[in-house]
């Protein structure tokens, strides 16, 4: 078992992200996992991410906190223990709108 505890875990960055903290909690920096990443994302208010596409699925997973999700076929607004899953190449931007801080859990494959 690898227990990452919340104190211990290390800052990564996220290209094209703006005002947000990420920190990994599983696989990639924070040790070996053979099938996804975790992170925890932290969102200021009026932080985000940038319209952008991947070659992987990602799954997001709200904790608290209001986050926007932009795709080409609208918005979404996500609250606590909402969850959306992109596809491979589905664009999509994020946005904290509100006036609190946001954290949602960020899931990708490894690799």
């Amino acid at each position: 078992m690898k227990v990452t505890r919340l104190a211990e875990a290390r800052p990564y960055e996220a290209k094209a992200h703006f005002a947000m903290t990420g920190l990994r909690l599983q696989g990639a920096e924070a040790g070996p996992c053979d099938f996804a990443t975790l992170g925890l994302s932290h969102f200021l208010p009026g932080g985000g991410a940038e319209s952008s596409a991947s070659a992987v699925e990602k799954l997001y997973v709200v904790v608290t906190g209001e986050i926007t999700i932009i795709t080409d076929a609208g918005e979404t607004v996500l609250g606590p223990m909402d969850s959306c899953r992109l596809a491979p190449g589905q664009r999509r931007s994020i946005l904290n709108r509100s006036n609190l801080p946001a954290s949602m859990l960020v899931i990708l494959p490894a690799g």
